[in-house]
């Protein structure tokens, strides 16, 4: 049998590349979700501290989206093959050394080098995929599948960590990628193309340096100010993002070999689309922080069982998945943007009317109606970014792309988040049970979360009316969150009727040079 079936058209060692592409991508998935299940147990066994903790949880996400855009560009400049070898073999030392790590300084140092290793698979594996299937249809398909297999990994995560750790000890949720990367590293040489930009350029030492501080404060201050409220430091790290992003801007406009091309935004398809993009996971991110909440604090299930009710709403987002291109090819990519759009719109609005009494079967349905239409967006837009973006620049095109995703998410749980806070606060200042000593109210006003604390400390009749009347304030800033986000899917859909391009390629012609595409940008 050929490789290939048709000039042009993906074959058999195409369709296997992607199968071992994908399990880094379900690896990383499966990672983020196990490890929260594993953290008590590690915890207790290194004695990590509450700051600690969250540390072990957070510093791999931190470096993962920090470096995005520096490892998409340093693959096409060294090899988009070569450095996913080069990250698979990291990931896996770093994944044996958080394995066995003896303290908790050491585990945090284990999975800040996981985070590092982390940033080079994700844009390695997308910009691959963009050489290997140059059928638009047949891209499509392979992305589509390579983003299901990561929401795959997402609703794994928790089944395959239990399972882990009821057999093993809490390191065996780190060494599962041991063998996931030795199949990489064995395949990836004679399944994957090697692919380098022609002129490179060198790379920039201060590029980077100062990606870094304005993606790494900005996501820190996002993420703290979600967990704690806003504090000066945290205004002090958006300044610094702030600062940096618009250095980090000037510079690469001047240069001739820049980190980052930002003439590829006067493409509609990078602006537009990943912008909308953005502004739709700012959505998600939220509401799903809202919604895990819910199922915990309002309707009491405990973390298993509430993570087992959201498994609907990871298997309609890989239902979505697969089932785009497909719909897609037969309505057209914006046609069906919006047709999910209007559906996650739908199920927005379906998520206002909650309320404690509502069945928890209904919740799972109402979670997966909203996954089932927003899912559609991202999928798309990150095919028409990859078959947008030129070739030797589909590295550093993919790494936008996740790292959009990256602050869309960070953004809608701090923004959104604020919001819920916003409405709840007032409402449960007014309706706060006559008689609540202070020492409890004080909480009750400010979480959902500090209102259940106080009320273990509270007589049961005097408990029972503080958590009803925090339910009820949580519930009118839950409605009010949804409410704001079916807005702004109505507008995501706006701008992608107004604005976006779909179909379009990178056109050599439109471009008279490099200095007149740095001054368009």
């Amino acid at each position: 049998m050929s490789e290939r079936a048709a000039p042009g058209r993906a074959g058999v060692r195409e369709w296997a590349g992607l199968a071992v592409l994908s399990l880094p991508v379900f690896l990383l998935s499966v990672d983020v979700t196990a490890l929260h299940l594993a953290l008590p147990h590690l915890s207790a066994d290194l004695g990590a501290t509450g700051t600690q903790q969250l540390w072990i949880l957070d510093i791999y996400g931190f470096l993962l989206a920090g470096l995005l855009i520096t490892m998409g560009t340093v693959g096409d400049r060294i090899g988009r093959r070569r450095l996913l070898m080069i990250g698979a073999a990291a990931f896996t030392a770093a994944s044996a050394a958080a394995a066995y790590a003896p303290t908790a300084e050491a585990l945090i140092a284990a999975r800040a080098l996981l985070g590092i290793a982390g940033a080079t698979l994700m844009p390695s594996t997308m910009s691959l995929l963009k050489s290997m299937f140059t059928d638009d249809r047949q891209r499509a398909t392979a992305l589509a599948l390579w983003m299901a297999c990561f929401t795959a990994g997402a609703a794994a995560g928790p089944v395959i960590g239990g399972l882990l750790l009821e057999a093993f000890w809490w390191g065996s949720v780190f060494l599962m990628a041991v063998p996931v990367m030795a199949l990489l590293l064995a395949t990836g040489p004679f399944l994957l193309p090697e692919f380098r930009s022609p002129s490179p350029g060198r790379l920039d030492p201060l590029s980077v340096v100062l990606s870094l501080g304005a993606l790494l404060p900005f996501i820190y201050a996002l993420k703290k100010a979600a967990e704690n409220g806003w504090s000066p430091l945290l205004l002090a790290a958006l300044a610094l993002a702030a600062v940096s992003g618009w250095l980090f801007a000037r510079r690469q406009l001047r240069m001739d070999a820049p980190l980052l091309d930002l003439s590829l935004f006067r493409m509609r398809v990078f602006s537009a689309g990943l912008g909308s993009l953005l502004a739709a996971n700012l959505v998600m991110g939220g509401v799903m922080l809202l919604l895990i909440q819910y199922l915990q604090l309002v309707k009491g299930l405990p973390p298993s069982v509430a993570g087992a009710w959201l498994v609907p709403f990871s298997l309609a987002s890989m239902a979505a998945s697969l089932a785009s291109p497909a719909l897609a090819g037969r309505l057209g990519t914006k046609p069906t943007m919006l047709l999910g759009l209007a559906v996650g719109a739908t199920g927005l609005v379906l998520a206002a009317f909650l309320g404690p009494d509502t069945p928890v079967l209904w919740t799972g349905t109402v979670a997966a109606v909203i996954a089932l239409g927003m899912t559609p967006l991202g999928v798309l837009v990150m095919t028409e970014v990859m078959a947008a973006a030129p070739e030797d620049r589909s590295g550093s095109a993919a790494a936008v792309n996740e790292t959009f995703g990256e602050m869309g998410v960070s953004l809608g749980v701090a923004a959104m988040g604020a919001l819920a806070a916003a409405v709840y606060r007032p409402l449960m200042a007014g309706s706060l049970p006559a008689g609540t000593p202070e020492e409890a109210a004080a909480p009750a006003r400010d979480s959902l979360a500090g209102a259940v604390a106080a009320a273990e400390s509270l007589p049961s009749g005097a408990a029972q009316d503080l958590l009803a009347a925090a339910q009820s304030a949580f519930m009118g800033g839950f409605a009010a969150t949804t409410a704001v986000g079916a807005v702004v899917v109505a507008a995501v859909a706006f701008v992608i009727a107004r604005y976006l391009t779909t179909g379009a390629r990178h056109d050599a012609g439109d471009r008279t040079g490099a200095g007149a595409d740095r001054s368009a940008a």
